[in-house]
Formats: structure tokens, C-alpha cells, sequence
């Protein structure tokens, strides 16, 4: 019996080549491929990511934008909101577990960033667009990513004249622009999985001014920033700063590798 033909991903990374899903999401689509709009229903319903019939994020997506073509009916509700409710847990609560406080911006951020996903829906169901495509590779990944770049935006409109700029005086970052960004770790590991990530982050790191660059290098190859061990390598010793200096221009560098990792999101 012949696999039933999985539609494959259209946008390319900087490589030239085109995403292709985990093999993990791609068995799993065929998998699903053969149940009924009934079954995907109740299968959309099983929170459990550990149980065997766990729907994946990534294969949520691609479930929603089979519909491109179709009428919606209750299938496509169930799987809609589904996805949602996965989206908004990846995204700032905007108030307190008891509902009493809620604070404004994460509120703001949080109604940014599920305005952008339903828009990316509303496009790809009157023309394929591309931009999804990320969703259905790496899913947590590229939501973060959305959380963050909608950090940007609202963080901008709320501070119109600040910059990402360290402090003229201590050269310290302030505290709240690296809270606005939502600690994004540009050497975060998952991010790393990605090997279209690692290009663009390799592009950024090289624009960097060199002492910048030289912390973020070694901070990539697992060296301490200081150590209490003399006879251990640390990148406050091997550059002849102090450690608060190298922290400085480490948070200042992140800050510059997020704005660059973040264009066109």
C-alpha cells in the first residue's frame, strides 16, 4: 500500500533549501493522514504529550492549512482551537493566576503576538504563505520567536526614545529593555538545533565590533566568563577585563544579535 503523499514545505532557508519537517512530525502526518475528521476531533482533545495519540503542535498547523481550500466545520474548529490554546500558553499572561492584577504590556505583547498568528492563518487561507512553514518544522521555536519579536514592537511604542544602547556612563544595559525582550538567548540551544538559525547567527556574530565578538566566541565554546580556579580558562582573564565588563558588553552584544535575528519577523 502506497503512504499517502504528504504536501511538502515551500520556503527556503538562507542555504537555498527548502524546510523539511522533523521525521518524527512527517510519520506522524501520515499517521493522521487515515483517521476520520471525527477521530482528528477527539485526538485534538488529548493533551498528554507523551500519549501515542498526542497531536503535535507542528502537526496542528499543518492540519488547520489543509483547510485552505475546504469549508470550515467542526473538525477545523476543534483543531483551531486547539493550536490557539497552545499559543497562548506559549505567550505572556498579561494577568496573575488569581485574575487580580494584570499587567498592561505583557497584556499588550500577548494580544500582539495572537493577532500575528491569526493573521499568518487568515493569509495562508486565501494564498500558501510561507512564513507558516517554520511553524510546522519547529514550532516552539518559531512562537518564541514571534513572543519576542511582538516584544519588540510594543516595547518600542511604549519608549519611543530608547534604544537598545548601553548606558553612555556604566555602558550597562538597562534592566528593562533586556526584560522587554523577553530574555531571548540567541545561543539558545533549541534555537541552535535549526541549521538555518546557526547561518544567521553566524552572519550576526560577524558583525559585531571584535571585542564583542570575542566574548560571544567564547561564551560558544563553553568558556566561563570568570573562575575562581587560576588555572582555569576564563574570557575575563583571556581578554584583560573585569568580569562585570565582560557582561556588559556580552548583554550588549545579545542585544544586537536579537535586533538582527529578529528582522522581518
Amino acid at each position: 500500500m502506497t503512504a499517502p503523499l504528504i504536501a511538502p514545505l515551500r520556503n527556503r532557508g538562507l542555504d537555498g533549501k527548502l524546510y523539511t519537517r522533523p521525521p518524527g512530525i512527517e510519520a506522524k502526518l501520515v499517521e493522521i493522514s487515515t483517521l476520520t475528521r471525527d477521530e482528528i476531533s477527539t485526538r485534538c482533545a488529548i493533551e498528554d504529550s507523551e500519549s501515542p495519540e498526542h497531536l503535535p503542535s507542528e502537526c496542528l498547523v499543518y492540519l488547520i492549512r489543509e483547510y485552505r481550500s475546504k469549508p470550515l466545520d467542526d473538525c477545523a474548529e476543534a483543531i483551531f482551537k486547539t493550536l490557539m490554546e497552545r499559543v497562548l500558553r506559549g505567550l505572556p499572561q498579561g494577568e496573575s493566576s488569581e485574575g487580580e492584577k494584570e499587567w498592561l504590556t505583557d497584556a499588550n505583547v500577548r494580544d500582539e503576538a495572537r493577532y500575528r498568528f491569526v493573521e499568518m492563518l487568515a493569509k495562508d487561507r486565501v494564498e500558501y504563505l510561507e512564513a507558516l512553514d517554520i511553524y510546522e518544522v519547529r514550532f516552539q521555536m518559531a512562537l518564541k520567536a514571534l513572543r519576542v519579536s511582538a516584544q519588540r514592537k510594543i516595547y518600542r511604542q511604549d519608549n519611543p526614545l530608547e534604544t537598545i544602547e548601553g548606558n553612555p556612563q556604566t555602558g550597562e544595559i538597562a534592566e528593562k529593555v533586556e526584560r522587554a525582550a523577553g530574555m531571548f538567548d540567541p545561543l539558545d540551544l533549541n534555537l541552535l538545533d535549526d541549521p538555518n538559525y546557526r547561518l544567521r547567527l553566524d552572519k550576526a556574530i560577524d558583525g559585531l565590533p571584535p571585542f564583542q565578538k570575542a566574548i560571544i566566541e567564547m561564551i560558544r565554546k563553553g568558556i566561563p566568563i570568570e573562575s575562581n580556579d587560576a588555572e582555569t580558562v576564563n574570557i575575563s582573564n583571556t581578554l584583560g577585563k573585569t568580569p562585570k565588563t565582560i557582561r556588559t558588553h556580552r548583554d550588549m552584544a545579545y542585544a544586537t544579535l536579537r535586533a538582527e535575528l529578529m528582522k522581518g519577523e
